[in-house]
């Protein structure tokens, strides 16, 4: 991977132990310098990554690092290694204790691949047509999972869920279903749970490529031996508040990934894809439900239509069910959020098929999505359309919302 520019260790001392261990493996161009040449080594070198070596360092020299790398595009991550406190926004954490250098080598890595991922986007950005990048904290669009059950399982979950959206489990078996269900951008293994559940859990994540690279915070490690194949995976002690925040920004890091990628495959699709989402724009979705009527009213297949509506709901939970239902879905139908619900269109399928569809979609919805107020239980109301002889697609949608009026009064 070319990272397009130099690895800058910044250390107090003129040879840092941590440039020696790094250059070892002969991966990166290195650059070392002290805090107060860092201002003109970014200026002047462009680095593609800043690795912080001193355990001491201010946090306010790190604030500020990090606060003009905010303003340069690509992204460039800020790594402190064996941070002693909080870190300043920003700034992502790696202990060293956790393993050998070959560990922070697949860190940085995975950082990169993130810079690389962002310059790409950048470059296809200059087409006018092409979608908007959203410029809010990534943290409002992240999701992570909370896997616990001891004494810090409610003090871990509302120092998160203050900040992100969170989804929590008790076992490792409702774990598993919720990272299958859904799209998350964070791990948080809290206490409960024996040291072999954990080496079989983290086993499994490092051995599934596509949750190889989430943030894995594990708040309790005594007695883990082996080096999982898990770059972004952080061992850390202390109160939750802390825990929380030594995982949000690698949690955040991952968040703006997802986002890149959604609006990358929103420019390959031509602008056909919703960015938030992933499913279809609404002008794109009613060009595809008029194809769709014309050609089974030629081949005289089925087609059924439903509506998903939650209610009153924030937008952050419209668009993470939105996210759910993406999954969901099999490569034939498609879908699109509007007006607070979510509108799918089932290709081939007649309505006793599609209620059994969509009587699916709901339940994983229910169990899977959280609310933000945690006593309101979320119940999806579904209404459903099929293709009648005479019908376009106008028509459908028009029984579709007379339907759901009818349900909601």
């Amino acid at each position: 991977m070319s990272q397009q520019g130099p690895i800058l260790i910044v250390s107090s001392e003129p040879a840092s132990p941590l440039a020696d261990a790094v250059a070892q493996l002969k991966v990166f161009p290195l650059i070392e310098t002290v805090w107060a040449d860092v201002p003109d080594a970014i200026e002047r070198l462009h680095p593609a990554a800043i690795l912080v070596g001193d355990a001491e360092t201010s946090d306010a020299l790190l604030a500020r690092t990090a606060r003009r790398l905010a303003t340069i595009k690509p992204y460039t991550p800020l790594i402190a290694l064996d941070p002693k406190s909080m870190l300043p926004d920003g700034v992502m954490p790696f202990t060293q204790s956790n393993s050998d250098p070959k560990h922070l080598i697949a860190r940085l890595k995975a950082a990169l691949r993130v810079r690389t991922e962002h310059a790409t986007l950048l470059r296809r950005l200059t087409d006018p047509s092409a979608p908007c990048m959203p410029q809010s904290d990534p943290l409002q669009d992240a999701t992570v999972l909370l896997i616990g059950r001891g004494g810090s399982y409610p003090a871990l979950s509302v120092a998160l869920g203050q900040q992100m959206g969170l989804v929590g489990a008790l076992s490792i078996e409702a774990a598993a279903k919720h990272l299958n269900a859904r799209d998350l951008d964070g791990v948080v293994i809290g206490e409960g749970f024996s040291i072999r559940v954990v080496d079989a859990f983290l086993t499994v994540l490092s051995e599934d490529a596509r949750f190889r690279n989430l943030p894995i915070l594990l708040s309790a490690a005594g007695g883990l031996k082996h080096n999982y194949d898990l770059p972004n995976l952080e061992i850390a002690h202390g109160e939750p508040a802390t825990l929380a925040a030594h995982s949000i920004p690698l949690i955040r890091q991952h968040a703006f990934e997802s986002r890149i990628q959604r609006a990358l495959k929103s420019i390959d699709a031509g602008g056909l894809l919703d960015p938030r989402t992933g499913l279809l724009t609404t002008e794109a979705f009613v060009r595809d439900l008029n194809a769709a009527v014309i050609d089974n009213h030629a081949r005289g297949a089925g087609l059924s239509v439903a509506r998903i509506s939650f209610g009153e709901t924030s937008e952050r939970m419209q668009i993470d069910a939105a996210r759910i239902v993406g999954r969901l879905m099999r490569r034939m139908d498609f879908a699109s959020l509007e007006r607070s619900s979510i509108v799918i269109v089932f290709a081939e399928t007649g309505l006793r098929n599609a209620q059994m569809v969509a009587r699916r979609f709901t339940s994983v919805l229910k169990h899977t999505m959280m609310s933000a107020n945690t006593d309101q239980r979320l119940e999806p109301q579904v209404t459903l359309a099929t293709l009648q002889p005479n019908d376009t697609a106008q028509t459908m949608l028009a029984r579709l919302d007379q339907e759901a009026q009818r349900v909601a009064s």
